[in-house]
């Protein structure tokens, strides 16, 4: 799935937090792969985004957040 097709479809969406849960959640359902297509428009997005989101995608709620 294609980042920015998870973000159009949940305009409830509108922090880097709540994104990184939705991954999760996506990840959970069984999806396999997920593109990052586009650096999501959040205020809050950090530095490094690409490897936030592949690690909530990847290891889910297994690992503890990294403070920037």
């Amino acid at each position: 799935m294609k980042l920015s097709d998870l973000i159009i479809a949940h305009p409830e969406v509108d922090n880097f937090a709540k994104l990184t849960d939705l991954v999760v959640r996506l990840a959970d359902s069984g999806e396999r792969f997920i593109e990052l297509d586009l650096k999501p428009d959040y205020r809050d997005t950090p530095k490094g985004w690409e490897m936030k989101i592949e690690a909530a995608f990847y290891w889910g709620n297994t690992i503890k957040p990294v403070s920037d």
